[in-house]
């Protein structure tokens, strides 16, 4: 069953009131959407949108709960065709069900024995299995790096291009063995299996995750309320960085430090206000759900007179 990761955290931060109205970009199972639905009876609603079909199939569309499949990158473009206003917070939740990753059969995990697919909606063109056996080894190697951070993606990248030579890289197994002959020995004894930052490297090249994420962030700063906040769970460093980025230059505004100097007197403030500290979850929640281990909640409320 899937748990929603930091729900008494979200809630404390996004902080629902009655009749308001909230957009869960990532609404997987629809764990925090129905705590949320709880909080803003009971006129309320949430627009609960998932990339995801089988995701959007099994949530139950009811007066307050509206469930639309798409992609978080365009927030904004949905609320609006929705007539979804006003939006007094988005929940942006990056972490992959567990559903996602034990039923799916799509090749998101490494213990399981599936298809590489790893496409969050299969109406997307790309695949993991056609970026392991088309791309350049340049280019592997550099979603290893990027997207991975993986330390020997190098090898890993020449070693995928060999064994794609002799055949064609189609199941889990297959990319976990060659990842496995590709690392030293001293590599595979880590806390973390060693094709875990490959698989996460091609999960996001096939998603273009962190490209949507920046675009999801803009729109949803754009569609809220004054007052209404943004509230982000992210589960690894890359997406961390984005968040943390975008919300500390959306508070400075222009004073933001990657802008040209420009006179004090002609400085705007930022659209948003960073909401307390980067939270994680507690130690007894890590224990029920190991999910939530690497978890961390960025919260920002919007500061303009948007109405």
């Amino acid at each position: 069953m899937h748990i929603p990761v930091l729900k008494e955290k979200v809630l404390e931060y996004l902080n629902p009131q009655p009749n308001q109205n909230f957009i869960d970009c990532t609404a997987g199972g629809g764990g925090h959407a129905t705590a949320i639905l709880e909080r803003i009876a009971p006129k309320g609603k949430v627009l609960a949108i998932d990339w995801d079909r089988e995701a959007i199939s099994r949530l139950r569309a009811t007066s307050r709960l509206v469930p639309r499949e798409g992609n978080f990158a365009e927030v904004k473009e949905i609320a609006n065709r929705e007539k979804f206003l006003p939006v007094h917070g988005v929940l942006f939740d990056l972490g992959l069900s567990t559903t996602q990753l034990e039923e799916s059969k799509r090749g998101f995990s490494f213990q399981l024995l599936e298809p590489l697919d790893m496409r969050y909606n299969a109406q997307q063109p790309v695949t993991a299995e056609k970026i392991l056996n088309y791309s350049s080894k340049a280019e592997l190697e550099r979603i290893l790096k990027e997207y991975g951070e993986e330390q020997f993606a190098g090898k890993i990248a020449q070693a995928i291009v060999q064994a794609r030579a002799q055949k064609h890289i189609e199941e889990t197994s297959q990319l976990v063995e060659i990842i496995e002959e590709a690392t030293p020995r001293w590599y595979h004894r880590k806390r973390i299996h060693p094709a875990t930052k490959t698989f996460q490297a091609l999960r996001i090249a096939t998603n273009n995750e962190l490209e949507n994420l920046e675009r999801g962030l803009q729109g949803a700063t754009e569609l809220i309320v004054s007052s209404g906040k943004i509230a982000v769970i992210s589960f690894h460093s890359l997406e961390d960085r984005i968040v943390k980025r975008f919300m500390r230059d959306e508070a400075l505004g222009e004073q933001a430090p990657r802008r040209l100097p420009i006179p004090a007197a002609m400085l705007k403030p930022g659209r948003l206000k960073l909401v307390g500290r980067a939270q994680h979850a507690s130690d007894a929640e890590r224990a029920a759900n190991p999910r939530a281990r690497s978890a961390v909640l960025r919260v920002a409320e919007r500061m303009d007179g948007m109405t």
